[in-house]
């Protein structure tokens, strides 16, 4: 009888286990961020990106919404965000040269559980 009962209980266990855990899926929203020259060849690292939401107001203006993120390229250019929930993000990307400084901005749309790659050129 002990042995029937512990089959049982182990086969409610594996059945709780394996149900459970295969509706968890992955929502995070990635953008992938690369910043180039003007002629799209040379990547700049050390550029700064700056990801924000702008938000329409009542009376006809924009504000930036709580939700920014910002982060340096690496040596190939990019630079990685990871969101919680899809969203339409404004970017912009600087770097300093000397006494100019570089820029580019665009737009990127996330979606739930996918990478978004999206290239900036600046000027």
């Amino acid at each position: 009888m002990k042995p029937l009962v512990i089959i049982a209980v182990g086969f409610l266990f594996s059945c709780f286990f394996f149900t459970n855990t295969s509706c968890n899926k992955k929502t995070d929203c990635v953008a992938l961020i690369t910043v180039v020259d003007s002629s799209g060849t040379v990547a700049y690292p050390n550029a700064n990106v700056k990801m924000y939401a702008t938000v329409k107001t009542a009376n006809g203006g924009t504000v930036v919404a709580d939700v920014k993120a910002s982060g340096i390229t690496d040596s190939d250019g990019k630079v990685k965000f990871t969101f919680k929930l899809p969203a339409i993000y404004d970017f912009s990307a600087s770097i300093s040269k000397g006494s100019k400084t570089l820029t580019g901005v665009s737009i990127i749309k996330l979606e739930e559980g996918k990478a978004v790659d999206k290239t900036v050129s600046i000027r």
